[in-house]
């Protein structure tokens, strides 16, 4: 892959995570929310807008880490095994599902599956940090960090230092 430019930097991150924070408290009744982090960079960013929100209003959510592996759509039906990945009930909560990027939205699929096997919560709602378009399936993010529109020879590379050591988000050329 060809870097073509870096869209977001550290503080750009940390703005966008804000901002969506703020947007969640707004919209969200937060005292029956549970934010769950899609593995793997969906984690930090979930544990960021937590931190917000605490800062903000004095409310601790409840946080998951969300491993989707056994329920993709493009992993061997052998190995579609269900443990309960989620460490707090979600029944009757609402649930904000938070990723790095949304693209074809096959992984916030198999994210709405694995939390429909844990229990029936109240509603999900998708946050991510860039929504690059080009959808495969009718799903749409309720918080979205930034907008990229990108070509389907792009790719969103999103860097974060508690997974990668450095933080940021640029776009790569296939070649």
């Amino acid at each position: 892959m060809k870097f073509k430019a870096q869209i977001m930097d550290e503080l750009a991150i940390r703005r966008a995570m804000t901002r969506i924070s703020f947007e969640i408290v707004e919209r969200v009744n937060v005292a029956n929310a549970v934010l769950v982090g899609i593995k793997t960079r969906g984690v930090p960013l979930a544990e960021a807008i937590r931190s917000n929100i605490q800062g903000s209003s004095g409310i601790t959510l409840p946080l998951c880490e969300l491993d989707i592996t056994h329920f993709r759509d493009d992993v061997s039906s052998e190995v579609k095994v269900y443990t309960n990945s989620l460490s707090q009930p979600i029944e009757g909560k609402d649930v904000i599902l938070v990723d790095d990027v949304l693209f074809t939205g096959r992984t916030t699929r198999a994210a709405i599956e694995a939390v429909m096997a844990a229990g029936r919560a109240n509603s999900v709602r998708l946050a991510v940090l860039v929504d690059r378009g080009h959808r495969e399936l009718p799903i749409r993010a309720d918080f979205v960090g930034k907008n990229v529109p990108t070509s389907t020879r792009e790719e969103i590379v999103v860097h974060l230092a508690q997974t990668d050591g450095e933080t940021g988000v640029s776009i790569y050329e296939k070649e």
